[in-house]
């Protein structure tokens, strides 16, 4: 499976609009004044705002252009509240012209769910989902979502908060800077699954499936705010590798890559607004704001500087041999316990069928009625 990363996980799902603090920017526009006129307000207003010297959390790291272009990227943990404050203050002091954000278009609707609904989809596994991951995935991968999505709910349950709090903080945030775009900057989740399972041997697989399956050691927002800390998740990181390094490899070391080259490509130079076709273009360095999981800065600080080819980590390698065997093996045993659930409700119901007085009596009337 190959996708175009131009046409999928970079292409913008917002634009640029002003709502709240932007709303009252546009009120201060005269009325009855020219397109360009009213461009060269709103651009003004934003290069006003736009700090030289921006007081950024300590989980920001800044990161330079060969044409001089800023790029920010706000390292997060996933399930916290500090993630999402960090995300709102880079974007106010900066003024990006396009934010970045840790998602593809698979998991793109989370932007726009409101909390509570989130709270409850996170906490809900159920057959339909199952069904579904497995026809958007194929089945080993499908279970896999599933086992992962088990992890998520376990720790939306424990913490009380929906996932992807930093990234629809980042997405209301730039809708208020004037002339910035939202784009989607990670790689296409049914990819990443299918190369992770493809990467596993069957022990692996068992091993992985049954350690998240079982998984339920008490999380806290204590355990969350570690995340952040660069050091302790590099040293979480190293005990992941020694468990299932091609898992790593796929799951983080291949995203590191593709994320980079999504930022670099959202930081190649901005065009200033035109009001007509006839006006010449200029352009100028852009000013990127990328949220990304903590986990995948040292990556991204690593191959900044390199010339980067995402084409063969889009691709998908066929199931071998083995996955062949288990993908049997897992179907067999579902659609048979879901027979033998079908034959032992069936054989419940005709046993009480045939054991009530009225079917009893009508059995009874057929055999003299053939005597």
């Amino acid at each position: 499976m190959e996708e175009d990363p131009e046409q999928t996980a970079a292409e913008p799902v917002a634009s640029s609009g002003q709502s709240e603090e932007g709303a009252n920017d546009a009120s201060d526009i005269p009325p009855n004044i020219s397109d360009a006129d009213a461009f060269k307000i709103l651009w003004g207003m934003k290069m006003k705002k736009r700090q030289k010297k921006p007081l950024l959390p300590e989980t920001v790291t800044e990161l330079v252009t060969e044409d001089g272009g800023k790029v920010y990227i706000v390292g997060t943990a996933h399930f916290s509240d500090s993630s999402k404050r960090d995300v709102v203050k880079t974007i106010q002091e900066v003024q990006p012209d396009v934010v970045v954000v840790e998602l593809c278009q698979y998991r793109v609707s989370m932007l726009k769910m409101d909390e509570k609904t989130l709270l409850k989809e996170a906490k809900e596994i159920n057959l339909e989902k199952l069904q579904q991951a497995i026809k958007q995935n194929g089945v080993m991968s499908g279970l896999m979502q599933m086992l992962l999505l088990k992890v998520s709910a376990h720790i939306t349950e424990q913490l009380g908060m929906a996932p992807g709090g930093e990234f629809r903080e980042a997405f209301k945030e730039a809708s208020k800077v004037p002339f910035c775009k939202f784009h989607l900057g990670d790689r296409p989740i049914p990819v990443t699954f299918k190369r992770a399972i493809a990467a596993l041997s069957v022990w692996q697989k068992v091993k992985l499936a049954w350690g998240l399956c079982f998984l339920s050691d008490p999380i806290s927002k204590d355990d969350v705010e570690k995340c952040k800390q660069k050091d302790l998740l590099e040293q979480m990181m190293a005990e992941m590798i020694g468990e299932f390094p091609d898992l790593h490899r796929t799951i983080v070391s291949e995203r590191d890559v593709y994320l980079t080259y999504m930022l670099k490509q959202a930081a190649k130079k901005t065009e200033l607004p035109r009001t007509s076709e006839t006006e010449p273009r200029k352009f100028i360095p852009s000013v990127v704001v990328g949220v990304v999981g903590m986990g995948h800065v040292p990556g991204i600080e690593k191959h900044w500087s390199e010339e980067l080819n995402i084409q063969e980590i889009m691709s998908v390698p066929p199931p071998s041999t083995s996955s062949k065997i288990l993908r049997s093996v897992v179907k067999v045993t579902f659609f048979g316990l879901v027979g033998y659930g079908f034959y032992r409700v069936g054989k419940r119901t005709v046993q009480f069928v045939l054991s009530s007085p009225t079917t009893t009596r009508c059995l009874q009337r057929i055999s003299k009625f053939r005597l």
